[in-house]
């Protein structure tokens, strides 16, 4: 029998049927066995086979290839890598410039580990009806860096209903998956795009300026527009995995547009003579906070550097 992954809780996997029913699925030992370098080796989003039993639960058998996946470095495992979310057709980043702030560096290392599997990447500035202006001044600016690299920007207010509708259209029958820091929003902005879902939302800690944990675990969920929305837990850093260095100039468009001026075709442009990307820098044709992103993700092969908030 064949079905999709819509929840993953760890330990069990909710598998909806070709036929429409949800089975409770586990996973067999051996998938820990086949050199798959994941702490979760089943994703949402995963089109998988599953073999029934008499209990009425079931056990996963095997694996569809996936035309596309999101994953980051393991925060618990070194050299492991954490699956986010299988066979996405868009990636809606929800991001907040207060209330927390959500830094360029962990936008940037989205985008281009998106960029890396050919996704879609949409970015939704939220909280627009709390910011000072100074906060929207912060945001648009933000908002022109990233629409003139070539990126989609929306500005809403989840708690308001502000954007909804534009979002909207831009969700209609994909597969999204929701992605962002732990308190920008991203349950109140559900519960507003599916009115029954009933997502539990937290406040901020104003101490800190942080989010407080609310999704436990993923999950798919129906968008009664059309389409599916991947729930996910909140993110404090996005380590890259498996990027050797000589790729990630190519995941970041701007970056990758002005190297083919360099001098030398093997170019890292960090420090060599006739770099046309540091003078893209020097004159601000290149927005330095993403090459300083650029940078970081050069040193991730620095293996204490994944333990740190990004």
């Amino acid at each position: 029998m064949k079905g999709v992954v819509i929840k993953n809780t760890g330990s069990w996997y909710s598998v909806l049927t070709d036929d429409g029913s949800i089975v409770e699925c586990k996973i067999k030992g051996n998938f820990r066995l086949k050199g798959i370098r994941s702490t979760n080796p089943v994703a949402v989003g995963d089109n998988v086979t599953i073999i029934l039993n008499q209990e009425g639960t079931a056990f996963i058998s095997s694996i569809e290839d996936r035309r596309n996946y999101i994953i980051r470095k393991s925060s618990n495992l070194s050299k492991q890598s954490h699956i986010i979310a299988a066979n996405i057709d868009l990636a809606l980043l929800v991001v907040t410039v207060n209330h927390p702030q959500t830094s360029t560096t962990f936008i940037d290392r989205f985008i281009a580990t998106a960029e890396a599997y050919n996704i879609p990447v949409v970015l939704a500035f939220n909280k627009s009806d709390i910011l000072s202006a100074d906060d929207l001044e912060t945001q648009k600016m933000m908002i022109n860096l990233y629409e003139c690299i070539g990126y989609k920007c929306v500005e809403i207010s989840a708690l308001e209903g502000k954007g909804i509708a534009q979002l909207t259209e831009l969700l209609k029958d994909k597969i999204t998956l929701f992605s962002g820091n732990s308190g920008v929003g991203k349950s109140t902005l559900l519960n507003n795009l599916i009115p029954d879902a009933n997502l539990r939302t937290a406040d901020i800690s104003y101490a800190h300026n942080t989010g407080t944990h609310t999704t436990t675990f993923s999950e798919m969920l129906p968008l009664p527009f059309g389409g599916w929305a991947i729930d996910t837990p909140g993110i404090k850093g996005f380590g890259t995995f498996n990027m050797e260095p000589e790729e990630i100039c190519s995941y970041f468009k701007e970056i990758f547009k002005m190297s083919e001026n360099c001098r030398f075709n093997n170019c890292t442009h960090t420090h060599e003579p006739g770099c046309a990307v540091v003078e893209a820098v020097e004159n601000h044709y290149i927005s330095l906070s993403r090459y300083n992103s650029y940078l970081s993700m050069l040193n991730d092969k620095d293996e204490s550097k994944y333990r740190e908030s990004y």
